[in-house]
């Protein structure tokens, strides 16, 4: 019988629920971002220059969150958008000055927040986890690849 509580996709979905809650409170009233805002900058922070479809495979974001984020983020001045000579239909963001300077202030505070979280744990619990997550993350792509075939 299923049990909610010991279902991993369940666990793992409130879990990733409860840490987004946590950083969208923070990001949203310090610095007036959404989670995929923040997401999008530390990914072209990282990155330099991208189209939105890398940006929404590097970061796991389907195509109308990169939109919208991106939208949000030109607005505000904190990405520049060009054209992407190599394909018309398709265009290049970038962080601006700005962009780039409130990465800088942000990155620290995200730090904080990842340690605050991983207080109770010690260095061989995070390690763990950090390595049961990756092995998580592969298995359900390598099912992804066989249901695919």
């Amino acid at each position: 019988m299923l049990k909610l509580d010991r279902f991993l996709p369940y666990r793992l979905s409130v879990a990733s629920n409860a840490v987004s809650t946590r950083i969208s409170q923070s990001y949203r009233k310090r610095f007036g971002l959404k989670v995929p805002e923040w997401r999008l900058i530390a990914i072209l922070a990282e990155r330099d220059s991208m189209t939105p479809q890398d940006i929404g495979q590097a970061g796991e974001l389907d195509k109308i969150t990169v939109s919208r984020a991106a939208a949000a983020l030109i607005e505000r001045g904190l990405v520049a958008q060009r054209r992407n000579p190599g394909d018309g239909r398709s265009h290049f963001l970038s962080l601006t000055p700005d962009g780039r300077a409130l990465y800088t202030e942000i990155a620290p505070a995200a730090l904080a927040l990842e340690a605050e979280l991983l207080n109770g744990f010690s260095a061989e619990d995070r390690a763990a986890l950090a390595a049961l997550l990756r092995r998580i993350e592969e298995a359900a792509r390598a099912s992804m690849d066989t249901a695919e075939r």
